[in-house]
Parts: structure tokens; sequence; C-alpha cells
């Protein structure tokens, strides 16, 4: 007899969210850490090479190399979308938090990648509803409060600020093409090759700007804080971040939109004393909010076309929205 795999306890799956809640909120912080003796962008890239190196090993191993095939194109258009995610995004988080942005306002700022993706649907002609337009005006109402003086520290000017809300764009924008590209049919091919993509990306950027890596220089805090990425940020948290996708409802797992940041300012405030500012508080208050009004919105709309629309018709909301490529930016 076949039938459906049993779902798994409910501890299971609130230790793999617990996980992803933590690990993905804490590495704004261990990105803090690794960008005071580490060049940012070689950094970043050496983080996601060696992520790719085992993840590409664990699949090798479980799978066989036939799991790694894939056509030219695909692997292509994994490379563009790597480049856009980790150059874009996470490039520009380190590079941010190097020139002294708090790791919990970079946070923060990232959170808003929900709604870029709702202002992309909207120039691709796919009209939201007014509930999640009116969670984008909230949103980014809360994102010109942060990037007020009152939410930074004074020696820090609005340029890292404004950085993270142009890496926060290219995220979502290759967040939203991950959802329209042939990419690799095996999800951690795609997720390697797009490692391998933005790390080479990271890599050209980096040398441009002359960065160079001095391995004495490096301090131990910044040798673990890389480890950590690469072990417990790349590796565990984005594995529990698969498995829950199998296994839990959507709208439970894309909770971590909107718990990460949390994390991170609660954890910067803890190891680093950022300061928590009453604008930095209405500001990401308002930001938070409005990722929550959108991600459950968007979910609420897909499940009522789920009820309605054949079967065998195409999806009418895009994944990125859904938890899918909402993969942390850090």
């Amino acid at each position: 007899m076949t039938g459906r795999p049993a779902a798994p306890p409910g501890w299971q799956v609130w230790t793999a969210l617990g996980l992803v809640y933590v690990l993905w909120g804490s590495t704004y912080l261990a990105i803090r850490y690794v960008v005071v003796t580490v060049p940012p962008l070689l950094g970043a890239a050496s983080r996601f090479v060696l992520a790719a190196a085992v993840l590409a090993t664990y699949l090798v191993v479980r799978r066989g190399l036939p799991a790694l095939r894939a056509t030219r194109r695909q692997y292509a258009n994994a490379v563009l979308v790597g480049v856009l995610l980790l150059l874009g995004g996470n490039g520009g988080v380190t590079l941010a938090e190097q020139q002294g942005l708090p790791s919990g306002l970079a946070a923060l700022l990232v959170a808003v990648v929900p709604l870029w993706v709702v202002v992309i649907r909207l120039v691709m002609r796919d009209r939201p509803t007014r509930t999640t337009l009116l969670g984008v005006a909230i949103g980014f109402a809360g994102v010109a409060v942060l990037l007020g003086p009152g939410a930074r520290p004074e020696h820090v000017s609005v340029g890292p600020a404004a950085m993270i809300i142009v890496s926060s764009l290219l995220w979502s924008i290759g967040s939203f093409l991950a959802t329209r590209l042939e990419l690799p049919p095996e999800s951690l091919t795609a997720s390697i090759a797009e490692m391998l993509g933005g790390a080479f990306g990271l890599v050209v950027v980096g040398l441009l700007r002359s960065e160079r890596v001095d391995l004495q220089a490096i301090s131990l805090s910044s040798a673990l804080g890389l480890a950590y990425l690469v072990v417990f940020g790349s590796v565990v948290a984005f594995t529990a971040y698969s498995w829950l996708l199998g296994v839990a409802p959507v709208s439970k797992v894309s909770t971590y939109a909107y718990v990460n940041p949390v994390v991170a300012v609660v954890l910067g405030a803890l190891f680093v004393d950022e300061r928590i500012t009453l604008t930095s508080v209405v500001g990401g208050g308002l930001t938070l909010v409005a990722v929550a009004v959108v991600v459950s919105e968007e979910g609420r709309r897909r499940r009522s076309q789920q009820l309605t629309v054949p079967a065998d018709a195409p999806a009418q909301i895009p994944d990125e929205l859904q938890g899918r490529d909402l993969r942390s930016a850090t």
C-alpha cells in the first residue's frame, strides 16, 4: 500500500523553524564580526564557495553524480540568480556593515524584500490586492523612518543604509526570476550553482575594489564568524528550511521573514551594544507589520485561488512571496 508520508511530530517542525529563526537571524551579527578583519566581498565569496562544496559533497554521497546533471541553460540561469542574490544582496549587506551600519538595522532594512517583490509584480502587470498594497505603503513608510538619523548612529551616513535598500531590491529581482527561469531540477544543485555564481561575482567585484586577504591579519573572532556563516548560516539553516518547505504549511515557514530581523536586533544589542532607539523601534515595527500583512494576505489569496482554480491551471501567486525563494539575504 502506498500513500502520503505521515506528517512529522510538531516538535520537529518547531525545532527546525527555531533553527531558521535563530541561525538566519544571527548571520547579521556574524557578518559584523567577519568584516572587522576580512575583506567584505572576498570573505562572502569564500563563505559561499565552502558552503557549495559541503552541499555538493552531501548531494553526491546521497544521490550520486547524476544529481548534479543540468543543461547549460539551467546552470546559466542559476548563475544569474546567484549573482543577483549573493553579489547584489549579500554583498551590499557586508559592505554596509563594514561601513558601520548596525547589524540589527541592516536586518530590518533587508526585511523589505517581500515588499519589493510586490512592486516588481506591479511592473509585470500582476496586480496585488488592496490589502497587499496597503501593506507595501506601510512598509516603505517604516523604511523612510529607518533611513532617518534617529535610527542610525551619528557617525554613520545614510549611504550604507541606502545600499541595503538597493541590495534588497536586487535580492527581490533574483527571487522573482528564480520562479520564472528554468533552473536545475534538483533544488540543491540549483542552490550550489547559485552559490558558485554569486561567489564568482563577489570575487570579481572584490578584486576591482582592490580587496586583498591578509591571513595573518584575520582575527580569531572574524575566523569563527566566517566558519559560523558557512556551517550554520548556509548549511544547517538552509537544510532545515528546505525540509520545512516539504512538511510544513508555507504560511508557517514564511514567518521567518519577519522573525529574523527581531532576532538580529536583539543579538546586536546583547553582544555588540547596538542601541535600540525609539525611531528604530517605530520604523522597524512598521516594516515588520507590513511584511506580516503582505505575506499573510498573499498566502490567503493563494489558498483562495487553489480552491477555485482547476488543479492543472498555472499558479497565480508567485512562490517568492510564499517562502520558497525568500532565503535570508545574509
